[in-house]
């Protein structure tokens, strides 16, 4: 099919037949910002389209999000279980309601006792199978409703915890007040909730400043479209 060799990550077919699309997300975009502006795009060539993806990014966060089109949309469960790795910014002295900065300050602390050894030494106590606590900032679906509704309205919003997998996790840069973390875990995985963790577990406080999703399974930031670039090239209809 003309056009398939501009598609990184592609599976053969039509966008009806089913496509996949690896699409690095650009930040203060929802997830389903990129999948409604997909949708759009498509739209001329194909009608009425399904577009999922296969799982959500934060609006502050960039990276990798996998869009599957048509039959495609069939496999999404099959990718959101593949393994996916980050790169993090942890800022110390301060922690917020959403974890990251999407919200304000709602507390200031000491950070001066946290060195490369503490860090090195809580850091292990969050790899391999943990028990994590989601974001009342969240997707999280209670009695119906997502979590971060009820959190901006103001309502009490009590998480359950949850058995999620961390496999790798390790301190790229230092450089005080952040610290900048490579992450690789599975499904489910808050790396908001594991900022805010770390700060607590150092005897402090943090909160997540950065956020990057670099790879879900064999597809790799690198390689992927840049969303500017995918929407031009559908409304221009150079992938056929």
């Amino acid at each position: 099919m003309a056009g398939w060799e501009h598609i990184r990550f592609r599976e053969q077919g039509d966008f009806r037949e089913g496509a996949v699309l690896v699409v690095d997300k650009p930040e203060r975009w929802t997830s389903f910002d990129v999948v409604n502006k997909i949708r759009s795009s498509l739209r001329g060539r194909c009608g009425k389209l399904k577009v999922g993806h296969a799982g959500t990014l934060d609006p502050l966060a960039t990276g990798v999000m996998v869009l599957c089109t048509g039959k495609a949309t069939k496999e999404i469960e099959r990718y959101m279980g593949q393994e996916k790795e980050y790169v993090a910014r942890v800022t110390f002295g301060h922690t917020t309601p959403s974890y990251d900065q999407e919200s304000a300050f709602d507390g200031s602390y000491d950070y001066s006792r946290v060195d490369r050894a503490l860090l090195e030494e809580v850091l292990g106590r969050f790899a391999g199978e943990i028990d994590q606590r989601p974001p009342a900032f969240s997707a999280v679906r209670l009695d119906g409703a997502r979590a971060y509704e009820m959190a901006r309205r103001g309502e009490e919003v009590e998480m359950k915890s949850r058995r999620v997998w961390i496999k790798e996790i390790e301190v790229v840069e230092m450089e005080m007040p952040g610290i900048t973390l490579r992450v690789t875990c599975g499904k489910g995985t808050y790396i908001r909730s594991l900022a805010h963790d770390i700060g607590r577990a150092c005897g402090s406080g943090s909160y997540l400043s950065a956020l990057r999703r670099t790879r879900v399974g064999d597809f790799r930031v690198e390689e992927a479209f840049r969303l500017d670039e995918l929407i031009r090239l559908l409304e221009e209809k150079r992938i056929e």
